[in-house]
């Protein structure tokens, strides 16, 4: 198989998507161009393959994997089916109600809201949240503690192998698994073409420093990231507009500048 030109990897919320609307009108175009050109665009985000799968097709990007649950898990490309086996969910959530009651209380996981508490904090539709609250992998939550008391949380969370991940708006538990570790595994099998990761928060930091360029999407629902590795020699770029907008110009010009004609 000859390699694409490039492989894209993006996170959704608050990057391909609005972070409040979710919408992605304004990078349609440009992944209808990049479709047509076969250059596969890879999901990456926290949302789970009940999420991921129907929005994966509605953009076009059937024929792509996908990385579901911030690394935790990949949907194979030209698949309409979620995980079967959610064995590794139910262990990680056994183990956080094993928690002393006082280190567990600020944290409120998505098993914890259901699907009406999980459309409220997130603006998702009633439907959307059942979708998000098929977890296979990981378990995002709201952290109603202060810094001190989230480490003591994940330290003891730590002893079962439970690691933390805060994105723009969770703080989501898994047994490891990066969207980085995913890309390296994915990159291999396209037979190792150029890699463009983009994303917006610190759960897509490893992603966008592992790649051979990153795009970091403007956040203009939290604080920046600070300054990347590889962002001081230009291998890393951010954008001045957030979501789609930021999404469709800095990744034109990228492919623009890699002499990537699409």
């Amino acid at each position: 198989m000859t390699p694409p030109r490039a492989l894209i990897f993006t996170d959704l919320d608050g990057t391909l998507l609005d972070h409040a609307t979710y919408d992605w009108s304004a990078a349609a175009p440009l992944l209808d161009r990049l479709t047509a050109a076969g250059i596969p665009v890879v999901l990456a985000s926290s949302k789970t393959a009940a999420e991921m799968v129907p929005l994966r097709a509605a953009m076009g990007l059937s024929d792509a994997p996908l990385i579901c649950e911030n690394g935790a898990g990949v949907v194979i490309g030209g698949s309409g089916t979620s995980p079967d086996d959610r064995s590794a969910y139910w262990q990680l959530r056994a183990a956080i109600e094993a928690l002393p009651d006082a280190v567990r209380a600020p944290f409120e996981g998505f098993a914890d809201m259901g699907p009406v508490r999980i459309a409220e904090v997130t603006g998702l539709t009633r439907e959307a949240a059942r979708a998000a609250a098929e977890r296979a992998f990981s378990e995002p939550g709201l952290w109603g503690g202060n810094e001190a008391d989230q480490a003591a949380f994940l330290e003891a969370l730590a002893a079962h192998g439970i690691t933390g991940r805060r994105g723009g708006r969770f703080l989501t538990l898994s047994f490891g698994g990066t969207k980085a570790d995913r890309m390296a595994e994915i990159a291999t099998g396209y037979g190792n073409p150029v890699t463009i990761a983009l994303g917006d928060a610190p759960n897509d930091r490893e992603m966008l420093e592992t790649a051979d360029h990153g795009i970091v999407i403007a956040n203009d629902h939290g604080a920046p990231l600070p300054e990347l590795k590889g962002e001081a020699a230009g291998r890393i770029r951010r954008s001045a507009r957030p979501g789609p907008e930021g999404w469709n110009k800095e990744l034109s010009g990228l492919l623009s500048d890699l002499g990537i004609d699409i």
